[in-house]
């Protein structure tokens, strides 16, 4: 009997964004990330937290509904499922991200119920903003590789804490902004040069542009850039850089090669903006972007 592969544990918050008319739309950054890799046929074991209530069995229902492992996920005894409150004023959106949810406080025991080992360990830094942190070492040691999604949200960070949380890292992705916010007064390309060195980053950095598409810049020294494919029925761009994310982790599974993986990357992405939305339901959209691959 041939063994199944160790899945990658992708851990983060998982939460719901609430609009005034009181449409919910589930994801976290992670969540999104884990949802993609699992619909493109890669093993995975999602990581995070949600109440004990009804948003909480939603999140359970939505994994098991497409056959998700869901044995990674937490209920929380007493706070609740993780919300994301969106505001809307003349038609621009504004974030209120609530404190104190279920994602933010995971037991570093809850790393016995998990896998004893995983090729790969995703994190962003959302999670990572009170707590969680003597189970991501935990996590850590198990894991192959590390892979970082930085995402800088007012007022849950400080540029010193997320090059903490960076540091040593396999691979680190991050935005434009982001970049500059980290190393500041810096041109694009001595910026990545420095934050590889200042953190420390075993093998890649990863920088996105949105419609400017991307760059991946390795510690050897080699730089790839594309630029982002176009998008002629866009719908939205949310849940484009969790896109990205998803297939860059699946080329590093699959040992794609840094050029393959950014081309393929982009064009995920691009294919997720012509969603509502982050994620689908619909298994032949991910089947489609496989086939691309074959």
């Amino acid at each position: 009997m041939i063994a199944e592969p160790s899945p990658q544990l992708i851990f983060g918050e998982v939460l719901f964004d609430v609009f005034p008319d009181g449409q919910r739309v589930l994801g976290g950054a992670p969540f999104n990330v884990a949802w993609n890799l699992h619909q493109l046929g890669e093993p995975v074991c999602f990581v995070g937290g949600v109440g004990d209530d009804p948003a909480g069995a939603e999140v359970q229902a939505r994994m098991e509904a497409i056959g998700m492992d869901a044995r990674g996920l937490y209920r929380h005894p007493e706070a609740p499922t993780g919300e994301v409150r969106v505001e809307l004023a003349r038609g621009e959106p504004s974030y209120t991200i609530v404190p104190d949810q279920a994602y933010d406080d995971l037991p570093a025991a809850w790393a016995d119920a998990l896998p004893a080992s995983t090729p790969l360990l995703y994190h962003g830094t959302l999670a990572l903003r009170r707590g969680n942190h003597d189970l991501l070492a935990r996590l850590s040691e198990r894991a192959g590789h590390r892979f970082v999604d930085v995402n800088l949200r007012d007022p849950w960070y400080t540029r010193d804490t997320t090059l903490d949380l960076i540091r040593d890292a396999d691979v680190v992705k991050l935005n434009q902004d982001e970049l500059a916010t980290l190393v500041p007064g810096a041109a694009d390309d001595e910026a990545e040069t420095a934050l590889l060195e200042q953190a420390g980053i075993r093998q890649a950095l990863v920088v996105t542009a949105g419609a400017g598409g991307a760059i991946i810049r390795t510690v050897n020294g080699e730089r790839f850039a594309a630029p982002a494919p176009p998008v002629p029925e866009l719908r939205d761009a949310v849940g484009a850089g969790d896109a990205f994310a998803s297939v860059v982790l699946l080329g590093m599974r699959q040992d794609w090669g840094w050029p393959t993986t950014l081309e393929r990357a982009l064009a995920f992405a691009a294919a997720v903006c012509t969603l509502q939305g982050a994620t689908s339901d619909d298994p032949g959209f991910y089947q489609d972007a496989r086939n691309s691959w074959d």
